[in-house]
């Protein structure tokens, strides 16, 4: 491990913003489970997610522009989080978490009905057929979603991959579920200035190797509780 990525990692530890509980903690509750808006957030404004949020690029873009909601972004890689979570602090942004964690353990951070509104932006699209399970739109991560999410919860997904979004498109049809925009190009038709406005590292790099950017939001029909 490099010298760089220790670093970060230490500083991780010092912002209060940031959460890496260990699986034991998990296992006797994360202390913000069903909480966030009371404890640490400290308002009653909409929980929204980034999952795979690698630099943070997306969820600080997001908490700028709309501080009458809370962010959180999620993702494994610690070193990589680092960047976003130091924007937080240096610009004391009081509507942004960032918790490092896989995905699959999601449930563990959030009671039911807890967020309400997913972004999944350039996600590993997992492009091994038997690894279809890991993406983070097949119907077993929607149904860790719907655990979480309350019934009006919107999914976003923005991705270069052509075999991801159409996998997407696919299980949003195979389950019913209300397709609300797609496209598979946001230059030509970006539904939403949000989509092309707020660019993430990646999407910066797809986008100088010539990739057309893919989006489509939809909704969970997550039932009441």
């Amino acid at each position: 491990m490099t010298k760089r990525k220790l670093e970060r990692f230490a500083e991780n530890e010092t912002f209060k913003h940031f959460f890496q509980p260990n699986y034991q903690q998990l296992a006797e509750g994360f202390a913000l489970k069903g909480k966030w808006n009371k404890e640490f957030f400290k308002n009653k404004n909409p929980i929204v997610l980034e999952l795979g949020c690698g630099k943070g690029e997306f969820t600080v873009g997001l908490a700028q522009r709309y501080p009458d909601k809370n962010f959180i972004g999620m993702d494994i890689k610690g070193a990589r989080i680092w960047r976003g979570a130091k924007t937080v602090q240096q610009e004391n942004m009081k509507n942004v978490a960032f918790v490092r964690t896989r995905i699959q353990l999601i449930d563990h951070f959030f009671n039911a009905s807890e967020v309400d509104e997913i972004w999944i932006t350039f996600p590993d699209p997992q492009p091994q057929k038997p690894r279809t399970k890991k993406r983070l739109t097949s119907p077993e991560f929607l149904n860790r979603y719907r655990v979480i999410c309350n019934r009006n919860c919107i999914v976003h997904l923005k991705t270069d991959n052509t075999t991801f979004f159409d996998f997407t498109l696919e299980v949003i049809k195979e389950q019913n579920l209300p397709l609300l925009y797609h496209t598979c190009d946001v230059d030509k038709n970006p539904g939403g200035d949000d989509v092309v406005s707020i660019q993430t590292h990646y999407e910066m790099l797809f986008r100088e190797q010539g990739e057309k950017i893919k989006y489509l939001k939809f909704g969970l029909n997550v039932q009441s509780v």
